[in-house]
């Protein structure tokens, strides 16, 4: 499978969870935690930022809500690469980050809300 199909096998996955991301994304931004928001994509247990998806009958993934800020604290994103990062990363307002932990491996994946 190309990356191009996994991106969007992994779109058409997560298409029921936007709404809810969404929401999430503008309460983190409105209420000024950070500029960079960021949700953990897993299927597994995590200890990273806050549970907002429970995995189980109606969702395959669980998702938690974290930000640029938590991943440089638990060195996920090293301090000296935060710039990068954040170069990198899209209007918040128009897309969703996402950091996906899944038998391939984690990735960031920026989904159009």
């Amino acid at each position: 499978m190309s990356q191009t199909d996994r991106f969007l096998e992994l779109e058409k996955e997560l298409s029921p969870y936007k709404k809810i991301l969404a929401q999430a994304s503008d309460v983190i931004l409105d209420e000024g935690v950070s500029k960079y928001p960021i949700f953990v994509i897993h299927q597994q247990e995590m200890d990273m930022g806050v549970l907002l998806i429970q995995a189980g009958t109606k969702f395959r993934w669980s998702v938690n809500a974290s930000t640029l800020e938590e991943f440089v604290t638990k060195e996920i994103i090293f301090h000296e690469k935060a710039q990068e990062f954040i170069a990198t990363y899209k209007d918040p307002e128009i897309y969703l980050c996402l950091f996906v932990l899944s038998e391939l491996g984690a990735q960031f994946v920026f989904l159009p809300r």
